[in-house]
C-alpha cells in the first residue's frame, strides 16, 4: 500500500463523537513514550501528522486521521502515564475503553511495545484486557534500531512466555519496527491493505461507505 493522503479529521474525548463515516479503523496505542507519534509519521510519510514530544503523555485525545480517503488511523492516548494525576488517568481509561468496546468501525488495534525492554507487566495486563474483551489486535515492537537482533529475539521470546503463562493459546501477530530507519513500514502497511481488502469484500456496510 502507498499512502497518498493523510488528513487530520477530529480530536475528541468522547467515542460517540468520532466520525460517522463507516470506514475501517486501525487504532494505535501503547505506553507513553513508546514512539507512537514517530511511528505514525513514519508510515504516513508525514513527519508533522502526529505531534511528537519528549514529554510522555502528549496524546490526550482520540485523534482520527483519514488515510487515502478509505480508512482511518486512530491515535489513542497512552496507558501507564507516570506524570498525570489518578483522576486524569481514570478519564483517559474511560474514553479509551468506551472507544474499544463500542466503536463498530474498529477493525484492528495495534499495541505498541518498546522492544528495548523485557516483558513489562503493564503491557501484558493491557493485552490481557484486549483479549478478554475480544478486541482484535496485533503487536508492534518499536525502536528496533536501538538494540541488536539477539536481544530483540530474546525480548520477544519473553513476551511469548508471559502471554502463554496468562493462558494465551498463541502469540498475536506482531511487527518489528524502527521509525528512524523505516523498518517494518512495508510489512505493516501490507497487512492493513490485506485486511482492508477482506473487510470491503465481506462487509457490505463498509463497502457501501466508500
Amino acid at each position: 500500500m502507498k499512502i497518498n493522503t493523510a488528513e487530520f479529521i477530529i480530536s475528541n474525548s468522547d467515542a460517540s463523537k468520532c466520525p460517522k463515516d463507516f470506514l475501517p479503523e486501525y487504532a494505535f496505542i501503547g505506553r507513553s513514550n513508546v514512539g507512537k507519534s514517530s511511528l505514525i509519521n513514519m508510515i504516513t510519510n508525514n513527519k508533522n501528522l502526529a505531534k511528537t514530544s519528549s514529554r510522555p503523555g502528549k496524546t490526550q485525545l482520540i485523534n482520527h486521521f483519514k488515510i487515502n480517503s478509505n480508512w482511518f488511523l486512530v491515535d489513542l492516548p497512552g496507558y501507564g502515564y507516570a506524570k498525570v494525576s489518578k483522576k486524569t488517568k481514570s478519564v483517559f481509561q474511560k474514553f479509551i475503553t468506551d472507544y474499544f468496546e463500542n466503536r463498530e468501525q474498529l477493525v484492528c488495534a495495534f499495541v505498541l511495545i518498546d522492544i528495548r525492554h523485557e516483558a513489562q507487566k503493564i503491557d501484558i495486563e493491557f493485552m490481557s484486557y484486549m483479549g478478554e474483551s475480544e478486541i482484535p489486535f496485533c503487536i508492534i515492537f518499536t525502536k528496533a534500531d536501538k538494540i541488536g537482533k539477539t536481544k530483540i529475539d530474546s525480548h520477544i521470546a519473553a513476551y511469548k512466555k508471559q502471554m502463554f503463562a496468562n493462558n494465551w493459546a498463541e502469540m498475536p501477530q506482531y511487527f518489528i519496527t524502527s521509525s528512524t530507519e523505516s523498518i517494518g513500514k512495508e510489512e505493516l502497511l501490507s497487512y492493513i491493505d490485506e485486511v482492508n481488502q477482506e473487510v470491503f469484500k465481506n462487509n457490505s456496510g463498509f463497502l457501501n461507505s466508500i
